[in-house]
């Protein structure tokens, strides 16, 4: 068959429904083979878009999203998104064109070298240099993209090779079970658990699976270990759970800190170390237990003692079954955190001034939206207050990036979460400024014909920046910007725009925006005048006096 042809059957055997993307004059025989077969195109106002689109279904599926592009300048719009899937640990297939490659027929003319810029960028990156190879290709890319740690994957498709014929077969995924822990390492974790006064549980990104949430819920229940998590292992646990301590989404100095300075042993579950440290190591210390799919990746603040490498379900059930609640266990400071945290969480949600109150937002949101529903945040200031302040009921129901931490995300992202889930409410958070970087995606969400809603939070700054360049004493310059009539921007795509003039209007708008079918846009003035005060001054403080 045609090489294009055995390219979209490769694709269809690997059970992609999707393809984002923007294609151009190197793509048309894959575009054609495509037209006829079971995947759907989903097309895109930019090839940025269209890469986060993809990697957000990696990240909500497990399974690779896949995004197309052509040469050239298509190609390198993808560089922002394949970083952004690569650090974040989401499966993402990118596959570009480009021009002939047997004969030139114009020179150097948009040629750049994309294998070679992908390289750094992605867990497996190659030409195809001849259609028989395109099974083998297109197998070992999914295969490289969705096992731990997953991540980004390319694969470029020549304009003559798409042409070419081939007798190929494609080739069907192999089962496979991963790997589990070594025996003697769960023995060292059990003795380290066991003998700690204070043991503590860390859950990060890495934790969020299916069963190994479930097991980690068996765990904490238990043996009444307390836990908090890093920014995305948020929703992994309840964090209406009893035990939960919080989230890490400052630096230093919030009460989950605390916490940490008292534990003698963190049972470190999926964390990363792309994301911050939420706790920085120092000799002697505490003990530090490595819980993930691949083993530590040591740094000057990062040397944990034990490693449990394996199959993340298996190893927490494995330790469960061995643990059991000990007498000496003390978690008489982690309670007192516990009760201040839950108390300083609530301060503020009445805060009814306008522009609004960062926490009062976070909590109309909370209230608004479904246990189910999922929050997509781009990033900016407001990352911080739905880290600490938005609590998730259920996994991957607030979706931020604390890996490449990119503006422009927050857009397309949520338009792939409500693909992937259409029976469930969506809400995109967006700065400003991170949503300039992408609003011409909501002609994609209308075209589509999209149910979401779109929260973009005005300060007429890099809000966050701003935020830091005072707080480390510099003079405010260069961080304030203008802004269009979101309102009538939101009209000339097709949206309906919402401006809110209260706090009361902005609740009563986002209901009826979730309510109702359609793409929603609503401008809400945000006050980021307590940001020093609370997040550098406050918390510090009234957690330091525990």
């Amino acid at each position: 068959m045609k090489a294009s042809d055995l390219f979209i059957r490769a694709l269809e055997s690997e059970g992609v429904k999707y393809i984002f993307g923007i294609p151009g004059e190197e793509n048309l025989d894959f575009l054609e083979s495509l037209r006829t077969s079971s995947i759907k195109l989903i097309l895109t106002r930019h090839e940025q878009g269209a890469g986060f689109m993809a990697a957000t279904y990696g990240r909500l599926t497990g399974h690779a999203g896949v995004c197309l592009s052509t040469l050239g300048p298509g190609a390198t719009n993808f560089v922002t998104a394949a970083a952004y899937a690569q650090l974040g640990a989401m499966p993402m297939l990118m596959i570009t064109g480009q021009k002939p490659v047997k004969a030139s027929k114009q020179g150097h003319f948009q040629i750049v070298d994309i294998v070679d810029m992908m390289r750094p960028l992605t867990k497996y990156t190659r030409q195809i240099i001849a259609a028989d190879n395109i099974p083998a290709r297109v197998r070992e890319a999914f295969r490289r993209a969705e096992e731990e740690r997953p991540g980004a994957v390319h694969l470029e498709l020549p304009e003559d090779i798409a042409d070419e014929q081939s007798e190929a077969m494609v080739l069907k995924a192999s089962h496979m079970r991963r790997p589990v822990a070594d025996e003697k390492a769960i023995v060292y974790a059990v003795e380290a658990i066991t003998n700690a006064k204070r043991p503590l549980l860390m859950i990060g990104a890495g934790a969020n699976r299916k069963t190994t949430s479930k097991m980690l819920a068996e765990f904490v229940d238990k043996l009444g270990i307390p836990f908090f998590t890093t920014q995305m292992g948020k929703g992994v646990l309840d964090e209406h759970h009893p035990l939960w301590l919080g989230n890490a989404a400052l630096s230093d100095g919030d009460f989950v800190h605390r916490a940490i300075e008292k534990a003698d042993c963190i049972i470190n579950c999926g964390h990363d170390v792309v994301e911050k440290p939420p706790f920085f190591m120092r000799k002697g210390e505490r003990t530090v237990i490595h819980l993930n799919f691949f083993s530590a990746e040591v740094d000057t603040v990062y040397f944990p003692q034990i490693e449990v490498v394996g199959d993340m379900a298996n190893a927490i059930w494995r330790l469960k079954q061995r643990l059991e609640r000990q007498p000496h266990w003390d978690f008489a400071y982690f309670d007192k955190i516990r009760i201040a945290l839950n108390q300083h969480l609530e301060h503020r949600v009445d805060d009814a001034r306008f522009p609004i109150h960062p926490v009062c937002m976070v909590d109309i949101v909370r209230k608004e939206v479904d246990k189910n529903g999922i929050v997509c945040l781009d990033n900016g200031m407001y990352k911080l207050w739905f880290a600490r302040y938005y609590r998730c009921y259920e996994p991957n129901t607030l979706l931020l990036d604390n890996a490449l931490a990119t503006m422009g995300a927050g857009l397309p992202s949520a338009m792939a979460a409500k693909i992937v889930h259409p029976d469930r409410k969506v809400v995109a958070i967006c700065g400003d400024g991170g949503f300039m970087m992408n609003s011409q995606e909501v002609e994609t969400a209308v075209r589509l014909g999209l149910n979401i809603a779109i929260v973009i939070l005005l300060d007429n700054a890099y809000g966050m920046i701003k935020w830091k360049q005072a707080g480390m004493g510099f003079a405010n310059f260069g961080m304030d910007m203008g802004n269009p009539d979101f309102v009538k921007l939101a009209e000339a795509y097709g949206a309906r725009g919402w401006r809110p003039k209260s706090t009361g209007e902005f609740r009563d708008m986002l209901r009826e925006a979730l309510a109702e079918p359609g793409v929603d846009i609503i401008e809400l003035a945000i006050d980021y005048s307590e940001n020093h005060a609370i997040l550098n001054k406050e918390i510090k403080e009234l957690s330091a006096a525990l």
